[in-house]
C-alpha cells in the first residue's frame, strides 16, 4: 500500500505550513488528502494571510480513511478552528490511539493537542510566541521535535515548514526518499538535508 497522509485545512490555516507540507509530501510520492475542518463543511478555505485553497472534501467524509498520518497546520484561527470541532479532535485521538503519526506546526500543538490532553505524555515543539500554551515539562525549542514514544511530530512555524515536511517524510517513506526530495530543494543552512554529516 503506498503512504498517504491526512492534511487537515481550515479557515485561519497558516498557508505557507499547509502548502509547502502538502509540496514536499507529493514530492516524496505521499498521496495527500486535504480536509476542511471548516465549521459549515466549505471546501474553499481562506488562509490567514487571505488565500485561498481548495480543500478535497469535508473532514466528515474522509476521516475515517486509512492514512499514514495526519497533519495540523497553524496559524492561530485555524488551528482554533481545530480545537473547537469535536471530529477533528476525535479524529486526531483514533491516530493516536492506533499508532498512527500526529504531525501539528507552529499554533496546532499548544492549542489544538494540549487543552484536549491528547498526549498526556510526548515532547514537543511550537509557534516560540505561543510557548505559554505547552507545559513547560514538554517543550523542547527546537526546529522539529519527534517523540517516536507517542509517534507525534511537532515544528515550530512557516520557516520550519521544509523540515516539518522532509522529517514526515523520513518516518513515513524512509530516509532515502527524504534525502532525494532535499536534493531537489535550494535548502538554507541549518535544514537537515538528510545527508550523512
Amino acid at each position: 500500500m503506498s503512504a498517504s497522509a491526512l492534511v487537515c485545512l481550515a479557515p485561519g490555516t497558516e498557508e505557507t505550513e499547509a502548502v509547502t507540507t502538502i509540496d514536499l509530501l507529493v514530492r516524496g510520492g505521499i498521496k495527500v488528502t486535504t480536509a476542511s475542518v471548516a465549521s459549515d463543511g466549505d471546501r474553499v478555505i481562506t488562509c490567514s494571510r487571505g488565500v485561498k485553497l481548495l480543500a478535497d472534501a469535508p473532514l466528515v467524509e474522509v476521516a475515517d480513511g486509512d492514512y499514514d498520518v495526519i497533519v495540523l497546520p497553524g496559524g492561530l484561527k485555524g488551528a482554533e478552528c481545530f480545537r473547537d470541532s469535536p471530529l477533528l479532535v476525535e479524529t486526531v485521538r483514533q491516530f493516536h490511539l492506533s499508532g498512527r503519526i500526529v504531525a501539528a506546526i507552529c499554533a496546532a500543538a499548544g492549542t489544538v493537542l494540549v487543552p484536549h490532553d491528547l498526549f498526556p505524555i510526548g515532547n514537543m515543539t511550537g509557534f516560540p510566541g505561543l510557548k505559554e500554551t505547552i507545559p513547560q515539562e514538554k517543550w523542547m525549542d527546537k526546529r522539529v521535535v519527534w517523540d517516536p514514544r507517542v509517534k507525534l511530530l511537532t515544528s515550530q512555524g512557516p520557516g520550519t515548514a521544509m523540515d516539518f515536511a522532509l522529517k514526515i517524510i523520513d518516518l513515513v517513506v524512509g530516509r532515502d526518499k527524504a534525502r532525494e526530495v532535499a536534493e531537489q530543494l535550494v535548502l538554507p543552512p541549518g535544514i537537515y538535508n538528510y545527508h550523512d554529516e
